[in-house]
């Protein structure tokens, strides 16, 4: 286009000529050259980053695709020296053989050796909590510390991993294995499947069509009870004209289940997405976190006072159904050994924040009274920082 314009701006027809070049499409050899200059620029910027940056972390995940090929991504997030960070897909790595500890890190230092990365500049990784990641030694962890290229650095298990793990001790099964089953039943036969949305759209109602639940996705769950209740009456209604038995979803305790089922996931739900996406740091989280547990106690208090102020789906099932109040005072202490179980479990995992929570403290209110000699010293151990400068530091601000 550049040649188009100088040569036949002047010309009689040239306009006409240049517009119709521009409708003219690129051709896929063109195509490729840009998206390959887009991507070296991509990869110029990172590694201008990296070189530039006063400090980074970096977070690893193992997993198989298609090909049963295990793929190790790793992530980063750097910090620069005004105080702003970019969060980056650092690279994908194959592991082409075993997944072992050694594996992996052969594999990211072969990588780091390449890249020629600033090692001296880590300060902190992330992963899940499988053993060849986190093993006391010969897990990746492990073998890293024990590199004398790899500085002091602190090292966690994922926290929206630890929460989805977290959700687990819930369990009701009787609740989620029906559930699933009858909406696999449903949507698994296509004329079913369309004569169920008729219906839908007949009765109007609120949604138009059931959701496939996917253990993997951590979100599901919820979504999926969240409109299977919506839709509890017109899946009956739709059971019942095929002949099937529906005695399960006309069980007071079962549907009171389903409802705390649905408003305890949902709270979950809640957590894991406030803990997702860029930009959040160790304060946010922990924030959240610590809001959360809170949250649990004010959930089992409620329950154990027979009220439902923050289970809106459980209060719908009340309101609806005159002889579910019995059901529930039976059921109360169920529900409260359950919020009790998950409130334990989350003692239990986020233990090893602890050593972070003062100074997590100090971030969100570096105003606040703490005893400075014994404050810089935590500091200056979990950060390997200069004890009597960190102290000064403090009290200057």
């Amino acid at each position: 286009m550049i040649i188009a314009n100088t040569v036949l701006k002047d010309e009689k027809y040239g306009t006409d000529v240049i517009a119709t070049l521009c409708d003219v499409q690129l051709g896929a050899s063109t195509m490729a050259r840009r998206v390959s200059a887009l991507s070296s620029n991509l990869v110029d910027q990172l590694d201008r980053d990296l070189a530039r940056c006063r400090w980074f972390s970096i977070q690893c995940d193992e997993s198989v695709d298609s090909s049963s090929t295990a793929q190790l991504m790793v992530f980063i997030r750097m910090v620069f020296e005004d105080f702003s960070t970019r969060e980056e897909l650092l690279t994908l790595l194959p592991i082409k053989t075993t997944t072992m500890g050694v594996d992996i890190y052969n594999t990211v230092k072969e990588f780091f050796v390449q890249k020629k990365v600033p090692l001296e500049k880590l300060v902190a990784v992330t992963t899940d909590g499988a053993p060849a990641m986190i093993g006391r030694h010969a897990g990746f962890i492990a073998h890293c510390k024990g590199d004398p290229d790899f500085p002091k650095f602190l090292h966690y298990h994922c926290i929206i991993h630890q929460q989805a793990l977290c959700a687990k001790v819930i369990g009701f099964g009787h609740v989620m294995t029906p559930v699933v089953k009858i909406i696999n039943n449903i949507r698994s036969k296509a004329k079913q499947h369309r004569i169920f949305k008729v219906l839908l759209e007949e009765m109007a109602a609120e949604y138009g069509d059931l959701l496939l639940h996917t253990e993997i996705r951590w979100l599901s769950r919820g979504r999926v009870l969240l409109r299977f209740l919506s839709l509890l009456g017109e899946i009956k209604e739709f059971m019942q004209s095929k002949g099937e038995d529906v005695s399960l979803l006309e069980d007071t305790e079962w549907t009171l289940d389903l409802a705390f089922l649905t408003d305890i996931t949902g709270k979950l739900n809640h957590l894991n997405c406030e803990l997702q996406g860029k930009g959040k740091t160790v304060v946010n989280m922990i924030s959240a976190l610590n809001a959360f547990k809170a949250k649990i106690n004010i959930f089992s208090v409620d329950i154990q006072r027979k009220k439902v102020l923050h289970f809106p789906s459980v209060q719908s099932v009340l309101k609806d159904n005159a002889s579910a109040s019995d059901t529930f005072d039976k059921v109360a202490d169920k529900y409260c050994e359950v919020i009790n179980r998950l409130g334990q479990e989350f003692e239990n995992r986020f233990c090893d924040f602890d050593q972070l929570e003062p100074c997590v403290s100090f971030i969100s209110n570096p105003f606040m009274n703490v005893d400075t000699t014994s404050f810089a010293e935590q500091l200056s151990t979990t950060f390997n920082l200069d004890a009597g400068q960190v102290e000064i530091e403090i009290i200057t601000l």
